[in-house]
């Protein structure tokens, strides 16, 4: 029993160190296309096939998809995850779990800091190539919604899952997170207000950083605080 328990153990300390290698290691291969002074061909096609032929302005599908396109996008949106966040938090605290507590807001937090920090870093503008169908205010790489997205679901999904009973569970709370990190993602392009490598790039570094908040979290939290 604790050979297995052990297994499982070194089996997920393996798998998040992949995640955030691989995080890591996309990050900075698409932080080389950002700086590039042409857009990127994988850009452009991506982002055009968005967009009816002929016309830039006009985006694909009907006009239901583009208004469920914003509402989608304001899943990611600050007001949301920080109005999600707080609610967690409260919560948390109300019910004296206050290691869970201060791990969501560390890691959402910092994740929003660190996001603030690689648009200053990267300096990359907005996609020009077709009108814009949100507005939006501060640089493009990376994609802010899909990287605190990312953050947000998964630390959210990482510590509702230790509440759970069984496995099928804890898979579908963190398919959902998933889910809505990539939907959101998708908006951002076919808003027109990201390329496709700033969304790219903001889901390699939310969930790198998710899964190294969670790791620290495994080491610091004590299980007690979890489960009381």
């Amino acid at each position: 029993m604790q050979q297995r328990l052990w297994n499982r153990i070194e089996f997920s300390l393996l798998a998040a160190g992949i995640i955030i290698a691989g995080g890591l290691w996309g990050f900075v291969e698409l932080s080389e296309i950002a700086r590039d002074a042409a857009p990127h061909a994988f850009d452009t096609d991506i982002l055009l096939f968005f967009r009816a032929a002929g016309n830039t302005a006009d985006p694909i599908g009907p006009s239901w998809v583009e208004e469920a396109m914003r509402d989608i996008t304001a899943l990611g949106s600050a007001s949301v995850l920080i109005y999600i966040t707080a609610i967690s938090i409260i919560y948390l605290g109300m019910s004296r779990r206050w290691g869970p507590a201060l791990f969501v807001f560390v890691s959402v937090a910092g994740g929003q800091v660190l996001s603030s920090l690689l648009k200053l870093g990267i300096d990359r503008p907005r996609p020009d190539l077709v009108p814009h169908l949100a507005q939006v205010h501060t640089m493009s790489f990376p994609s802010g919604h899909a990287m605190l997205s990312a953050v947000t679901y998964l630390t959210l999904g990482a510590l509702l899952a230790r509440f759970l009973p069984g496995r099928a569970a804890t898979v579908f709370v963190f398919a959902i997170g998933i889910l809505t990190t990539l939907m959101v993602g998708i908006s951002r392009v076919y808003l027109g207000v990201h390329w496709p490598s700033d969304v790219l790039a903001g889901w390699c570094a939310g969930f790198a950083w998710a899964t190294l908040c969670w790791l620290i979290s495994r080491r610091f939290m004590r299980p007690a605080e979890a489960d009381e």
